[in-house]
């Protein structure tokens, strides 16, 4: 089986203080470990989630319940980072987004970069929240972060760029202050994180983009998509759609992270080929996934087929059982538990303490490591 891994030449970094909120299974808090940082103060709403936070990371690793009620206890830190709820805006769930109670959980974040003022935050979330509604709530969050007076960049990434073998695109949010950049006489070129990919090769191509006027627009006047990456100082923004983001690290497929052998509880080749005869023969790669046929007439409570050559699709908190086959060899079965961690970037073991059903979610919520370390890494650099 094949294991992803990002090698970073890093140097230790327990000066460095993370608090991590909407911890969940602790994604930002692998990422943090690996790079030598020291985790002080972790939050989760989620008795499950914290139990196996505690279970890999020690007994007091995690302040368990809800976020709002715990502002007090929250101390100063360097690095701030979460992965906020993102049901309130995923196309999985009901897109209500800042209109959902979930959604309001950001402007505590808010108020904790505005009380303890972290040199850095990095933060995540899904795909859909640059377009939903017009680009109506990225533009309330962007607006609310750039005002504190940092410099906030986005970018969308996708997980498969990462050593990781799934379709797994999310935005990640980071924040500099301003008076950090100032103390290390950085300019906003020297200070753009997450478009040092082969799409900006060259400083020229970012000045350029930044040092022209015309480019920077007033972030509440925004109403439409906002574009997979950018910068935001004040109230103004500028960004565009650069090339596709290319890691240079080497792809990994499904049938790498695949169990040889599996129990008969994931195996459904018998009523699958039942359903076959009503399936449409597709046969072709959608973003590196393979689909090889779907339930005709798109039925929701029919099968979709997965090949194993590709990488697998986004896997989520409400992936059913119902949904989902994967042709292995002759056999038609589901992800196990096992493979999900290995496509989210997690140890084999790391959701242990939790049943074989709880994984799911708990991983399928779950922010990538490998992800979070690169994010962590290049937000880091130059310090």
């Amino acid at each position: 089986m094949r294991q992803s891994s990002l090698n970073f030449d890093t140097q230790f970094r327990s000066d460095i203080t993370a608090v991590e909120l909407f911890a969940g299974i602790g994604g930002f808090r692998l990422a943090a470990d690996r790079l030598g940082l020291r985790t002080i103060w972790a939050n989760d709403l989620s008795s499950l989630s914290c139990k196996v936070y505690r279970d890999r990371f020690g007994p007091g690793e995690i302040r368990e319940g809800d976020f709002r009620e715990l502002l007090e206890e929250v101390p100063a830190h360097t690095l701030l980072s979460g992965g906020f709820p993102c049901q309130p805006f995923s196309s999985a769930g009901k897109k209500e987004g800042i209109r959902d109670a979930r959604g309001t959980l950001f402007q505590s974040i808010a108020d904790v970069v505005e009380r303890h003022r972290p040199e850095h935050f990095v933060l995540e979330n899904v795909k859909r929240l640059l377009t939903m509604e017009r680009g109506t709530h990225f533009a309330t969050i962007l607006g609310a972060l750039a005002r504190l007076d940092y410099l906030v960049e986005w970018r969308l990434l996708n997980a498969m760029h990462f050593g990781l073998a799934q379709n797994r695109q999310r935005v990640f949010l980071v924040g500099t202050r301003l008076d950090r950049l100032q103390k290390s006489r950085k300019n906003l070129v020297d200070a753009v994180k997450l478009a040092q990919s082969n799409d900006f090769e060259t400083g020229s191509d970012i000045r350029e983009t930044i040092d022209t006027p015309k480019n920077w627009r007033m972030i509440e006047r925004h109403k439409a998509r906002f574009e997979t990456w950018g910068l935001a100082i004040g109230d103004k923004f500028l960004a565009q759609d650069p090339a596709a983001f290319s890691m240079a690290r080497p792809a990994v497929f499904l049938q790498e992270v695949l169990e040889p052998t599996v129990g008969p509880e994931f195996d459904f080749t018998e009523s699958t080929s039942k359903w076959l005869h009503e399936n449409t023969p597709v046969n072709r790669f959608v973003q590196g996934v393979e689909i090889l046929s779907n339930q005709r007439g798109g039925a929701r409570m029919g099968y979709t087929i997965f090949g194993i050559a590709g990488v697998a699709p986004t896997l989520t908190s409400t992936t059913s059982r119902h949904y989902e086959r994967y042709k292995v060899g002759d056999r038609y079965r589901r992800l196990t538990p096992v493979e999900y961690a290995r496509l989210q970037g997690f140890p084999d073991d790391h959701c242990r303490v939790a049943s074989a059903y709880d994984r799911y979610a708990l991983l399928g919520n779950a922010v990538p490591p490998p992800m979070a370390q690169w994010v962590i890494d290049q937000v880091l650099k130059g310090d």
